[in-house]
């Protein structure tokens, strides 16, 4: 009897999910651009006015011998201060194409006049330090004060901390909503998935064209937004755990437990990016559900620019060499008499994992056979 083929919904044959080969790159969306960025390497592609993409490739400094970068939990905070610092480097350097546009304010001639040349970098400090105020008090704070609030009619410690939970998931998903609905924001979120398509064509073995680029997804599982929600959600349980009578006392455990809870969320979400398992599946699906209000649909010209900062900074064809190969197969028939006829040729991707996955398959059946024969 025939094999029965496995059909979609809509009754069509199921595509079979192509296998992901994780390549280290990672990168953000820009105004009117992506950053890519390949261990010590990054790459911006802006597209400027003109319409035509400007690319700028620079280098950190970068040793992934570097014990800060060897140690987990540690190497987590340490990338993500740089994460931190070189996106607000990017975003700046993006911006200052579409300057011209924009009259010069009475504030920014006053800090020219003070600071000078710093001037630029005191407004990105005092830019990030009031960002992260503003985080900590929206995403800590108000959950805990309106979690109090509701204890004087919960009446239980452990109601009291859920409510606070279940309060600081849905602020951060209604303001990831709100600015969502920003017509400036869905462009950055239109860049940021053609960064997630770039990095899915790569992974999946596509040849980084912008017709492969265009169909592929545009949701990842180490996206900064599910990184986000991790550190959320983990908070929400740490702190179901750690618990103390005093009001400071539980103040600071909120404050303090956020490098530790980033760290923690950065090791789950590189785990996450490199293997492929239930568990991960589960614990990634949030931040991929929400990353359909954090990524648009790109369209063309927005890939070329994703493009066009994957190139900069890595090798796909020797990426695609190394971890996917293509064969040619003869395809034949057997007709009734028995003989083979043949009716052309086809042309099938092969990833050398696959082939290690199929070998060690095959060791394991030949070692049960053997075992069968001497017993």
């Amino acid at each position: 009897m025939a094999k029965a083929e496995k059909t979609s919904g809509n009754g069509r044959p199921q595509k079979k999910r192509r296998r992901s080969v994780y390549s280290g790159i990672g990168g953000q969306a820009v105004l009117e651009g992506v950053m890519m960025r390949n261990r010590s390497e990054y790459a911006v592609a802006v597209r400027r006015p003109d319409k035509q993409i400007d690319v700028k490739i620079c280098e950190t400094e970068y040793d992934p011998k570097a014990l800060k970068r060897r140690i987990p939990f540690v190497r987590g905070i340490v990338s993500f201060v740089e994460s931190l610092k070189l996106g607000m480097d990017m975003l700046t350097y993006s911006s200052s194409f579409y300057e011209e546009e924009q009259k010069e304010s009475a504030g920014d001639r006053l800090l020219e006049k003070i600071f000078g040349e710093k001037a630029e970098d005191v407004v990105m400090g005092i830019t990030v330090f009031c960002s992260m105020v503003v985080a900590v008090v929206l995403f800590m704070l108000l959950p805990y004060v309106a979690s109090e609030l509701l204890g004087r009619v919960l009446h239980r410690q452990s109601l009291v901390l859920l409510a606070e939970g279940v309060l600081r998931i849905l602020i951060f998903v209604a303001y990831v909503t709100g600015i969502a609905l920003m017509k400036d924001i869905r462009r950055l979120y239109q860049y940021h998935g053609a960064e997630h398509k770039c990095i899915n064509c790569v992974e999946t073995g596509r040849p980084l064209t912008v017709e492969n680029v265009m169909k592929s997804s545009r949701f990842h599982k180490r996206c900064g937004t599910s990184f986000l929600l991790f550190v959320v959600m983990l908070g929400v349980i740490a702190c179901f755990f750690i618990r103390t009578e005093t009001l400071w006392m539980r103040i600071a455990i909120r404050i303090l437990l956020i490098p530790v809870i980033a760290a923690v969320a950065y090791e789950l979400l590189q785990l996450a990016g490199k293997k492929d398992s239930f568990f991960l599946t589960v614990i990634s699906a949030p931040g991929i559900w929400l990353q359909h209000l954090t990524t648009k649909e790109p369209d063309e010209s927005m890939v070329e620019v994703a493009i066009a900062a994957t190139e900069a900074v890595f090798d796909w064809e020797a990426f695609q060499h190394k971890y996917f190969s293509t064969k040619k197969v003869r395809k034949t028939r057997t007709e009734a008499d028995g003989h083979e006829v043949e009716t052309g040729e086809e042309t099938i991707e092969i990833s050398i994992l696959e082939v290690a996955d199929a070998l060690s398959r095959a060791d394991a059946s030949s070692v049960e056979e053997d075992w069968r024969v001497r017993h």
